[in-house]
């Protein structure tokens, strides 16, 4: 008896199987292309994510508004100006003590430049206030939250140790009347990184440094120099001038057109590979107002100061007279200190009168710019 369904044969049972087309064939090798586009983009965007995610995690920041408060700050007069606080700590702590030998607990502000840009940011001016300043303190927040009184006649420069940047830019604002919009603050490590990573800086000195108690000596002329010395260079007081904090502002003022000229000459802005190394660098040591405490927002302010030029930014020392109890401090000298902030405060032409300190330190000459130089092999 035969039955009416015919079994289905198998390959196995010698049924051959269906021919490969061409067109299967050429779909798999799209699939294994598409395949292959996803794994480099995804394996792009992830490596992408992380270098992001590390420099991002190198920054630390303070919430300005909540350090201190909204109330009784300067009201902003010229919406499109910025006003940035720059310090630069001497802290010993971590890799900093390995940069600098001094017997001093906890941190101060090293240095202090108050920089403003002007509406347009085609030009900066940056004033730096003397360590040494004996000014009033307001009352304040540490970092923890504590309430610190005010006082009058303490160093500027103890205002960082005692209650943190928060109030650095409270006491500045107070000072001037000027609407801090920003704050960075760099320690040693910090700035030693960013000039490696820019492979040096060249200066010009019109004369020697002597070296004096552990400081950098060099000969007059022009000189290339690495992290380490760089950070003896501002940081020389004895053995240069007169040995006053004053004369190391000059110092100061000098290095950073040096610093800011070599930035701008080596392109380091449209380097993606030189840009990298300054980043993890800088953020690295870095501390900011919690508005620019991200990659993104700092490389958006970075972009927008692409108009400043060095060689027209100005350098001023804030105005400032012999205290006549303690001829080791100083004192903010009127009217000019007031004619300076004023000329800031609303963006407008700072007169001469406002930069002529009674107390100059030093030979009291302005910095010397320096010489151009060729720029290294990119490293």
């Amino acid at each position: 008896m035969t039955s009416d369904t015919t079994a289905a044969t198998s390959p196995a049972e010698g049924r051959t199987p269906p021919a490969r087309t061409p067109r299967s064939r050429g779909s798999r090798i799209r699939r294994a292309l598409a395949w292959t586009a996803a794994v480099l983009v995804l394996g792009a965007a992830g490596s992408g994510w992380w270098v992001y995610s590390h420099l991002n995690g190198n920054i630390a920041s303070v919430d300005l508004d909540q350090a201190i408060g909204t109330d009784n700050r300067p009201p902003k007069v010229v919406e499109n100006a910025q006003n940035v606080l720059v310090l630069g700590s001497d802290s010993r702590a971590g890799a900093n003590g390995e940069l600098d030998h001094g017997d001093v607990s906890g941190a101060r502000s090293d240095t202090a430049m108050l920089v403003h840009i002007p509406e347009g940011r085609a030009r900066a001016t940056a004033v730096s206030i003397p360590r040494d300043t004996l000014i009033a303190r307001p009352e304040c927040k540490d970092g923890d939250g504590k309430a610190v009184p005010a006082a009058d006649r303490v160093m500027f420069n103890s205002v960082y140790s005692l209650a943190g940047p928060a109030c650095v830019v409270k006491t500045v604002e107070a000072m001037s009347g000027i609407r801090v919009d920003h704050f960075v603050e760099v320690d040693f490590a910090g700035f030693k990184g960013l000039v490696d990573a820019l492979g040096g800086v060249t200066v010009t000195l019109d004369q020697p440094m002597s070296g004096a108690k552990g400081g950098l000596k060099l000969d007059a002329g022009t000189h290339r120099l690495n992290g380490t010395d760089s950070l003896k260079f501002v940081r020389t007081r004895y053995g240069y001038g007169d040995g006053s904090d004053l004369g190391r502002i000059g110092l100061q003022q000098q290095f950073m057109l040096a610093m800011l000229s070599e930035i701008k000459k080596q392109d380091a802005l449209g380097n993606p590979a030189r840009l990298y190394k300054l980043a993890d660098a800088g953020t690295k040591s870095l501390t900011t107002d919690s508005d620019l405490a991200s990659l993104t927002a700092l490389s958006d302010f970075a972009r927008s100061m692409k108009g400043v030029d060095p060689a027209t930014m100005e350098t001023i020392m804030l105005p400032v007279a012999y205290d006549k109890v303690d001829p080791n401090r100083v004192v903010v000298a009127q009217p000019q200190a007031s004619q300076l902030w004023e000329a800031l405060r609303t963006d407008q032409k700072i007169p001469a009168s406002a930069k002529d300190s009674p107390a100059k330190g030093g030979s009291g000459k302005a910095p010397k710019e320096p010489k151009a130089s060729p720029s290294p092999a990119a490293p």
